[in-house]
């Protein structure tokens, strides 16, 4: 198979495939489960079988054209591939752990269908290479995720949802405005057109703060940050799809995207962008150490590890970037771990308050072990990888001359540790508030994916030479530096 056939089935497959599961659960509800882990590791070896091509510096790029300049255009290069492979991988660990967790609740063809749908609109947003696209599937993972976090039907669940719904929604219109500014002033939707156009002109700084604007709402950034936590009522499997694979990344992605890859923010977007990202990692480093509901906990640490990546990406330096990019699969493989690990607490205990948690390390070993593994990794502990990103990340804002915001970084760096040492001790090291408490691992298949997911967590930092060097080329590709 050629590459653009290739990067045709990355998009087309989980897209149009999802819309099966409902078919097909009615016939056999394994043979819905092992399909839709199929739909979603075609963009994981399509993304795989592109690398050759983007190693060698080459972008693959296919297009069908529309009228008025709207048309479909999809692209592959170093950036893409490595966000498409991220997403897809982590995607699949976490369809197979969903595979026990859902199977006694009602509305799982729905499920499945979303979550290959969620999946296959990321790989969209990854490949495409017109605004015009790029924005309808921005709107299809905002449809997909409101149905996934009021999975349950209870109405405090779907009020839930529904603020995460027009809380992206509301940041996705503003974004589309300024998507259609920059469209006029380029004279084309193409971002290879307004690369080249903008390239020795000035952006409208209107239409970068409405861009930036829904970047933030997508990625859970402050002030946008409050709906993240209020996802936790989503399925477990569902909150590790927001925060380590697909949604939250998706404004990260769309930032090195549009303003490292083809255009520059401006003078004051490159200075105010590291002080949000610290005012939100900060500020929900603290609502994390007052919370004491594990998956709220766990979502306020990422909208605090998401400043940590956009401090990165937003350096203007190589290593930066670099590091940015490396902590998007680092962060995600070990959040994976952390929401996942939370699901076989919750589904056997029913409980998510730490303070009524205890002495799991007992009956939990593998969760227990996986859970701390994961924590080191986010917490920035060496050897593992998330201490190798973050270093970076912290090397290239110093670099880029924002010392007093690299110093606060490191400080919030040990907010980190402190938070989530907390819930490791509340949940698996403290005495049992009662014997009922002390509960059995979960299923096998989930206990195997959250150990996967803490094995990579260690392996990453084993390993970083790899896709550091990967990141590293890619960092320079989309600055320009390299052809």
């Amino acid at each position: 198979m050629d590459y653009e056939s290739l990067l045709v089935c990355a998009v087309s497959v989980p897209v149009a495939g999802a819309f099966l599961m409902p078919i097909i659960g009615r016939a056999s509800k394994t043979l819905r489960n092992v399909l839709s882990l199929f739909l979603i590791c075609v963009p994981l070896a399509a993304s795989i079988a592109l690398l050759p091509a983007v190693i060698a510096g080459k972008t693959v790029y296919i297009t069908a054209a529309m009228p008025l300049g709207l048309n479909i255009s999809l692209a592959a290069d170093g950036l893409a591939v490595f966000m498409a492979i991220v997403s897809s991988f982590i995607s699949a660990i976490i369809a197979l752990y969903s595979f026990d967790y859902i199977d006694h609740y009602e509305n799982q063809n729905e499920y499945y269908l979303m979550i290959v749908l969620f999946l296959g609109s990321m790989m969209g947003i990854c490949y495409s290479a017109n605004l015009i696209p790029l924005y309808i599937f921005w709107e299809l993972t905002a449809l997909s995720s409101w149905r996934l976090i009021g999975f349950f039907r209870d109405e405090a669940f779907v009020r839930r949802a529904d603020k995460a719904f027009m809380t992206t929604v509301f940041g996705a219109l503003l974004m589309l405005l300024g998507f259609i500014m920059i469209g006029q002033q380029a004279g084309s939707f193409e971002l290879a057109v307004i690369k080249e156009k903008l390239l020795t002109q000035p952006v409208s700084p209107i239409a970068v703060g409405l861009i930036i604007a829904g970047i933030l709402a997508k990625s859970a950034t402050l002030p946008f940050h409050t709906w993240l936590p209020d996802a936790g009522v989503a399925p477990s499997p569902v909150t590790a799809l927001l925060h380590a694979a697909v949604l939250v990344k998706i404004g990260v992605y769309a930032y090195v995207r549009l303003f490292v890859a083809t255009m520059s923010p401006g003078e004051f977007w490159s200075i105010a962008l590291p002080v949000i990202a610290l005012a939100s990692t900060l500020v929900s480093a603290g609502a994390a150490l007052l919370e004491t509901d594990i998956k709220r906990i766990i979502a306020y640490s990422t909208v605090s590890q998401i400043g940590f990546i956009f401090l990165g990406l937003s350096s203007g330096t190589a290593i930066g970037i670099t590091g940015g990019l490396l902590y998007i699969l680092m962060h995600g493989i070990a959040k994976a771990g952390l929401f996942l690990s939370a699901g076989i607490i919750e589904q056997k205990t029913h409980v998510r308050d730490i303070t009524k948690l205890g002495g799991l390390m007992k009956t939990m070993p593998v969760t227990a072990v996986s859970f701390l593994l994961c924590s080191f990794s986010v917490m920035g502990i060496p050897p593992f990888g998330g201490f190798f990103s973050k270093y970076m990340v912290i090397t290239g804002a110093l670099a880029g001359g924002n010392t007093l915001i690299a110093i606060a970084f490191v400080a919030c760096g040990f907010l980190t540790l402190v938070y989530l040492f907390r819930i490791f001790n509340a949940i698996f090291l403290k005495e049992a508030p009662s014997p009922e408490i002390l509960v059995r691992e979960g299923s096998g298949t989930m206990v195997f994916s959250v150990a996967l997911l803490a094995v990579l967590s260690v392996a990453g930092g084993l390993l970083i030479k790899y896709p550091a060097e990967f990141g590293l080329e890619t960092a320079k590709q989309i600055m320009g530096l390299v052809k």
